[in-house]
């Protein structure tokens, strides 16, 4: 128990994994894992909703890495696999199927 690692406040949970958000950048996955989901947005869309005062912010243009939470490896060794996609949606479930891959090796 000396080596757990907590993280205290109220983070996203989705599939029982942490989903954290930093500007343009989610991760998704588990520090105790072999392998973290990163997700870089590089840009987003407008659009119109119901309502005529109110727009949305969706992004687009996704690039996703997978990558070891090994700490002994060099940051430029971690990636495992990098992929893009269009929609945010897309990129998360790919990404997800992916790192569950991995996480399995």
């Amino acid at each position: 128990m000396a080596n757990e690692i907590t993280v205290e406040g109220k983070y996203l949970v989705y599939k029982n994994k942490p989903l954290v958000r930093e500007n343009n950048f989610i991760c998704y996955g588990d520090m105790r894992d072999k392998y973290v989901l990163f997700l870089m947005l590089l840009g987003s869309k407008t659009i119109d909703t119901a309502d005529p005062n109110i727009k949305v912010e969706i992004p687009e243009n996704i690039v996703g890495q997978i990558l070891s939470t090994d700490t002994s490896k060099p940051t430029s060794e971690r990636m495992v696999e990098q992929f893009t996609k269009k929609e945010l949606y897309e990129a998360l479930d790919f990404g997800i199927i992916r790192l569950e891959r991995h996480n399995k090796k």
